[in-house]
């Protein structure tokens, strides 16, 4: 299984030997992850991970998402039920099932993160296999029991000098209290979710509103819910949060008069709202929080266009976030036109943009980034962060929004030891483009030194002001 150290770099050889010299150069800069999903809590309690299960599987969507498609059941998986229905928990079961359907992954980035980390993390050359699962558990099992293993002396050796978490609106942030209390100096900061408190559709949305305002010492008004909104975010800024985000069916902007809102508001919170004024809603919050981030300086970032939980079965059993979202396609250009009229031409906003529609890169977004000065385009996200998504996005995306109207890479991921995976695969990817660009003379080999150290680590710095 060893890793070829030439891995999803050219084949032509002039370029090959560019893209070497670039990466050499970026390999070891430090990790910056401004938007991912791992918990507080591992940074606040230092926890050794339980099992290799628990770390490799149980988790990650990716995963088990591939099993589910062949007929493996979630709770086998140990996937969590949403009722609290019982579920496999031998983390060796669990394993042995991965290791049995292991080549469901050939071609897949899963591979390539899994065994990235089976090798720079535990030494492991070994490909995975039904015939050698319980020695390669048992072999990650004694390692995990290491105090080197833990997620803080994890995130030393992986050279992750930041990252950032992702948190609902009403959170306490006690996690990211006690690691500032704590004294160790890694850097966790958290980030701004307020989907469950904008989005009308989200089970539980009414409690979930009524609390927010609540916690904020607000009334229940219109007027109140935006000031709520405000109190939150400063709290947040307080811990050190520099981004919001925002996960929308759709990338629908509106901005209506306050009287006009205030009416919209007072349906959605009656639950008296219809479709139509349901995504009205979102749409009109989406420019609010456009608004908020002139004022207060978050970064805000839209993560449009998942179809969320599209199969029913799942989504009862287990909930969300379990594997069952699928890409649709998304309008930008006349669904933010609202929300860039309010801010799009303020240089002092930032809004990055992420799409699960590749179809807009070239005809929308490109151009649009372009443009406006407010915007910028995230990464391949979810479904492209994939070395073939990650060269569509940089043959598509730079000859109209060039390098630097986009924002490196983010690894948005729940996976710990995939971190430095995701970002190995993504410098890779931008060293082999930048190479045939110098190959084929139209960069000078110093820009593309330049553009890959830009890439791998300064323009995620700048973008979320880190």
């Amino acid at each position: 299984m060893a890793l070829h150290p030439d891995r999803l770099l050219p084949i032509e050889p002039e370029a090959r030997g560019i893209a070497r010299r670039l990466f050499a150069e970026v390999e070891t800069l430090p990790i910056v992850s401004p938007h991912g999903h791992t918990e507080p809590a591992w940074y606040a309690e230092n926890p050794r991970f339980p099992d290799p299960a628990a770390l490799f599987v149980v988790p990650d969507h990716y995963i088990f998402r591939m099993l589910y498609s062949q007929g493996v059941p979630l709770e086998a998986l140990g996937v969590p039920r949403a009722d609290g229905g019982a579920v496999e928990t031998d983390g060796r079961a669990i394993w042995r099932l991965f290791a049995r359907h292991y080549p469901l992954f050939r071609g897949t980035p899963s591979r390539l993160w899994f065994e990235h980390s089976m090798q720079a993390v535990f030494g492991i050359e070994d490909r995975l296999s039904d015939a050698n699962a319980d020695a390669l558990y048992d072999r990650i099992a004694e390692a995990l029991a290491s105090d080197a293993m833990r997620p803080r002396e994890l995130m030393e050796r992986f050279r992750i000098e930041v990252i950032a978490t992702t948190d609902a609106a009403s959170d306490d942030l006690r996690h990211h209290d006690a690691i500032r209390q704590s004294g160790w100096n890694g850097r966790i900061l958290p980030t701004y979710r307020p989907d469950a408190v904008v989005d009308p559709d989200r089970p539980g949305f009414a409690q979930a509103l009524a609390g927010f305002t609540a916690l904020a010492g607000e009334p229940d008004t219109w007027e109140g819910y935006l000031a709520a909104h405000r109190a939150r975010r400063a709290y947040f800024r307080e811990r050190g949060a520099t981004a919001t985000d925002h996960g929308h069916p759709s990338a629908r902007t509106a901005d209506l008069a306050p009287a006009e809102a205030a009416r919209l508001f007072d349906r959605v919170r009656a639950g008296a709202a219809d479709v139509g004024e349901r995504e009205l809603f979102r749409a009109q919050m989406l420019t609010e929080m456009a608004r908020m981030s002139r004022d207060d300086g978050l970064v805000m970032q839209i993560h449009p266009g998942s179809r969320r939980n599209h199969n029913p079965l799942v989504f009862e059993r287990f909930g969300f976030d379990k594997g069952a979202d699928i890409p649709g396609p998304t309008d930008y250009v006349e669904a933010l036109r609202p929300l860039l009229a309010a801010v799009g031409n303020d240089p002092g906003v930032t809004v990055i943009l992420f799409t699960l529609d590749e179809t807009a890169y070239g005809r929308e977004l490109a151009p649009l980034a372009g443009h406006y000065p407010a915007l910028r385009l995230g990464p391949p996200w979810w479904f492209f962060d994939s070395p073939e998504g990650m060269r569509r996005f940089r043959e598509v995306a730079t000859e109209t929004a060039g390098f630097r109207n986009t924002v490196g890479f983010n690894d948005d991921t729940r996976a710990f030891l995939s971190i430095p995976a995701r970002h190995d695969m993504a410098r890779r990817v931008d060293c082999a483009y930048l190479a045939r660009l110098v190959a084929d003379g139209r960069l000078d080999e110093d820009e593309a030194h330049e553009t890959a150290h830009e890439l791998a680590y300064g323009l995620a710095k700048q973008a979320y002001r880190l």
